[in-house]
């Protein structure tokens, strides 16, 4: 593993190592509220919103997505002590109308869901990204979970837009490989993967039937999408499960180069290329600049530069990218990715970069 894609990995693994503990903190209180114990933050926000949005509530349209932002509501700091009404303004403020948060928990979706509300009206359209590990013993468990999460998110909110799993392809490589070929993956952990976001998708679907589903990766691990579509896996056999999808969205940062001449032990490749032949709509609903690269200015200038930002948006229409969406609004725990600084206030000079980017290129 070299070291772009070891940075690559440990933020993988951060994300799924706060995705399990947040979890496990929902857990624990629900457990401490059946014996008379303490109150979660999650519940709590919970509490103190409206009444939970039903599933006829339907999330804003907007006229265009191209322009979007991460977020982490729920996951603490900024995003818990920043109210709601503030983070809307900021969003308008820098020009974005999709924002892409996740859910690990009925009690986090619906947090997520008033907060959808609240931001339909202003124009910023959220949607969640549904988070699950691999820790299941076959297919058919990881279905069950994945079904579950999905049906209860779908219930909370009418979304437009529902992800099923955050790289979860990632975890099913077996061992340093680009990810571009079918036998980079382990067959057992690939099952399991392919059993959630089956489930994810089947749950959301028995709510609402005419949900638009994302499936999302990174780097270049295309072959475990095409194994998904194909019906094949690791092992080599045919005649599994296929999976369908609305929309193929990438995860892209600094570190990994430019998009469309990804060279790593198998040659180098035009993802954005290898995307858009699986016929959906191309998002990327996470670039970013390593807190690493450098100073806030170079920071600031990678964002709207001809290997992010400018070629994402010149190559728009040949590679059929319909929405790009920057990692992320505040820094928080996974480290200083955000546009603003942590303490929900200061802006640092890639907001206002990116924030004129897109004042000057509309979409």
């Amino acid at each position: 593993m070299n070291e772009n894609q070891s940075s690559h990995f440990l933020k993988v693994l951060s994300k799924t190592k706060a995705a399990a503990l947040a979890t496990a903190l929902v857990a624990s209180t629900l457990l401490a509220a059946c014996g008379g114990g303490g109150e979660s933050a999650v519940d709590a926000a919970v509490d103190k919103s409206a009444a939970t949005p039903q599933s006829t509530e339907k999330a804003a349209t907007t006229s265009s997505i191209f322009y979007g932002a991460n977020g982490h509501i729920t996951n603490g700091g900024a995003y818990d002590t920043t109210s709601y009404a503030t983070q809307l303004s900021q969003l308008q403020n820098l020009g974005v109308k999709i924002y892409r948060n996740d859910v690990y928990s009925q009690a986090s979706a619906r947090v997520l869901a008033t907060v959808a509300k609240q931001f339909a009206a202003g124009g910023v359209q959220v949607y969640p990204v549904m988070l699950l590990g691999l820790n299941y013993n076959s297919e058919q468990a990881a279905y069950n979970a994945g079904y579950t999460m999905g049906q209860q998110t779908a219930q909370t909110y009418n979304y437009t837009y529902y992800e099923v799993g955050n790289e979860l392809e990632a975890n099913t490589l077996s061992g340093n490989y680009d990810g571009n070929v079918w036998n980079h993956y382990s067959n057992q952990p690939f099952t399991v993967a392919r059993g959630l976001i089956r489930g994810m998708i089947a749950g959301v679907k028995s709510v609402n039937s005419s949900a638009k589903i994302i499936v999302d990766g990174t780097w270049k691990h295309t072959a475990f999408f095409q194994m998904l579509a194909d019906g094949s896996q690791p092992d080599g056999t045919h005649g599994h499960p296929t999976v369908s999808w609305d929309i193929t969205a990438w995860h892209w940062y600094s570190d990994q180069g430019d998009m469309t001449h990804a060279c790593g032990n198998t040659g180098c490749h035009d993802i954005l290329g290898v995307l858009n032949s699986f016929g959906k709509p191309v998002w990327i609903n996470e670039y970013g600049v390593r807190p690493t690269y450098g100073t806030y200015s170079a920071i600031a200038s990678y964002f709207t530069g001809s290997l992010m930002m400018q070629q994402f948006y010149n190559n728009a229409a040949k590679y059929n990218i319909q929405s790009i969406q920057a990692f992320e609004m505040y820094d928080d725990s996974e480290g200083a990715y955000g546009l603003m600084t942590s303490d929900g206030k200061t802006q640092k000079p890639a907001f206002t970069a990116v924030k004129s980017f897109i004042a000057s290129h509309p979409k």
